[in-house]
């Protein structure tokens, strides 16, 4: 099943843009072209509350109240305002600032004309899924890259691991991750896991470095669900959701994938998934292919 929404959207008048902003990024240029473009059709600005710290470039103001969020930094900055935009059903527009944009739509230096874009109903709504984690103390939360188990000091964290009531694995080491088909390309691939293209009805299980045995990543069913269970080392284990510490005491938890949480703003003639990692060297063709082309002999028999 797809992820994109098969309806171009009406144009959209936009009367209030809700900024999320990196950090420490210079943001400078694409904010005040942002601002003169919002001058000069009367649309508002203000900055909306996110999971991350952020500079100040406007006025505060709520998330429910925007047509549309843009974030403006990288891929984290992009992550935290699509939390922000899933929780009041709000579009996310990510751009690119310095960053290697894996999230995001926009260069920087296309900021207006993607505005532009949006406002006349020229772009793809992109849905996202998430995972609904469960832990069995304390509320659930829910991640839309992934989930860490990880140790928190010295020793090992021991993980038993369970999909649909059947033993996976037994693990002994560092800990283990749960992500979407988005968060495949982050800590995941990292961690050695696979790549899973977005759209796919799937979410991974990747054990990170254990004591001896054999776990290979788990590639799960979409309307299955992963049972965790942890015995940390002494000095205890933390539980991670998107790059922020959640709970530091977890013991045991359910994680589901559920479709439709979040909404991007995509275009129909930017780049692919894949394109966009090969692009960003994160794919990158093996030496002897790339010595090939650099000669002109790619066809040439191997010796």
């Amino acid at each position: 099943m797809s992820n994109v929404k098969s309806d171009r959207p009406a144009p959209t008048t936009l009367s209030l843009i809700g900024l999320v902003v990196h950090p420490n990024r210079p943001i400078d240029g694409p904010v005040r072209e942002v601002r003169t473009w919002a001058d000069r059709r009367d649309v508002g600005l203000v900055q909306v509350p996110a999971s991350c710290q952020q500079q100040r470039v406007a006025q505060s103001g709520e998330a429910a109240d925007c047509d549309l969020i843009l974030a403006i930094g990288g891929d984290g900055t992009t992550l935290a305002a699509i939390r922000t935009g899933a929780g009041v059903d709000r579009p996310v527009l990510g751009v690119a600032c310095g960053s290697l944009g894996v999230l995001t739509a926009t260069p920087a230096t296309d900021v207006v004309r993607a505005l532009e874009r949006f406002s006349t109903g020229e772009w793809v709504p992109h849905s996202l899924p998430a995972l609904d984690i469960a832990p069995d103390l304390g509320e659930p939360v829910f991640a839309l890259n992934d989930l860490a188990i990880v140790r928190a000091g010295p020793g090992q964290v021991r993980v038993t691991a369970e999909v649909d009531g059947a033993l996976f694995a037994r693990m002994a080491g560092d800990g283990c991750l749960v992500s979407t088909p988005v968060g495949s390309s982050a800590y995941a691939l990292a961690a050695g896991g696979p790549l899973v293209t977005p759209g796919t009805d799937a979410f991974l299980l990747t054990p990170l470095p254990i004591h001896g045995g054999s776990t290979p990543p788990l590639v799960v069913p979409a309307g299955s669900s992963i049972r965790l269970q942890v015995v940390p080392a002494h000095v205890g284990a933390r539980l991670e959701v998107d790059g922020q510490m959640a709970d530091a005491h977890i013991e045991s938890l359910t994680v589901a994938l559920r479709a439709d949480v979040a909404t991007v703003v995509t275009f129909a003639d930017q780049e692919s998934f894949l394109a966009r990692l090969r692009r960003l060297a994160i794919i990158a063709d093996s030496p002897r292919i790339v010595a090939e082309d650099a000669r002109g002999s790619g066809d040439e028999r191997p010796c």
